[in-house]
């Protein structure tokens, strides 16, 4: 038996997971919650074997929660389950510990499946996601190589967390506070992301993030 944490702020969407997964022999809803600290709550408790995470809640994003999940419990399983495409975020958070990603579209089949798999301790690859790692393997230059993959996919994990606060408005102080980092320490990350991203203000960050699907 395959224990399942559900952790998205829609109750509909924990309701129609928690029913489809009920059909399933092999699997069983232990635990539900609505925020980042929900999802830290459970994978404390020890509760679940594969946790079900949405990337965009109210209190704290799915990519600060992964990030608190991996450091206290790398060996949890994280699935994340998000209404963005994957070529928005999947090879990023694949690279900050996730174990699959998984777009809220896909066949309800797909998930119990990848739940499966990443029990066993493996990665769920979506054939988009493969192809989308192929090309930035490939890389931008040649004839018919793959284009530039975005340039926030240049970003360390922590400077990822920080871009994606910026975008959305959230202070330097804030940001410090929430990261547990100092303010200077989140400043440096703010330059470093500017540069790497080729913009300027806070506001191009959130210009870029909406352009690229990163934010709503």
């Amino acid at each position: 038996m395959i224990r399942i944490g559900i952790v998205d702020d829609h109750a509909i969407v924990r309701t129609g997971l928690r029913q489809f997964l009920s059909d399933h022999v092999d699997l069983r809803v232990t635990g539900e919650g609505s925020s980042g600290h929900d999802a830290l709550e459970m994978a404390r408790g020890g509760e679940v074997d594969v946790l079900l995470l949405d990337i965009s809640m109210p209190d704290q994003s799915g990519v600060d929660a992964l990030a608190a999940i991996k450091a206290r419990f790398p060996e949890l399983p994280v699935l994340i389950l998000s209404g963005f495409p994957e070529a928005h975020y999947a090879t990023t958070l694949l690279r900050q510990g996730a174990s699959g990603y998984l777009n809220k579209e896909c066949d309800p089949d797909e998930i119990a499946n990848a739940i499966r798999l990443v029990a066993r301790g493996r990665r769920y690859i979506s054939p988009a996601v493969a192809e989308q790692l192929a090309d930035s393997v490939v890389g931008g230059s040649g004839a018919g190589a793959a284009p530039d993959k975005p340039l926030h996919e240049a970003l360390s994990e922590r400077e990822f967390q920080v871009f994606l606060r910026l975008a959305q408005g959230e202070t330097v102080g804030h940001i410090a506070e929430a990261l547990f980092l100092s303010v200077k320490t989140v400043s440096t990350y703010r330059t470093r992301v500017l540069e790497k991203l080729k913009l300027q203000t806070n506001s191009d960050l959130t210009y870029y993030a909406l352009k690229n699907g990163l934010i709503q």
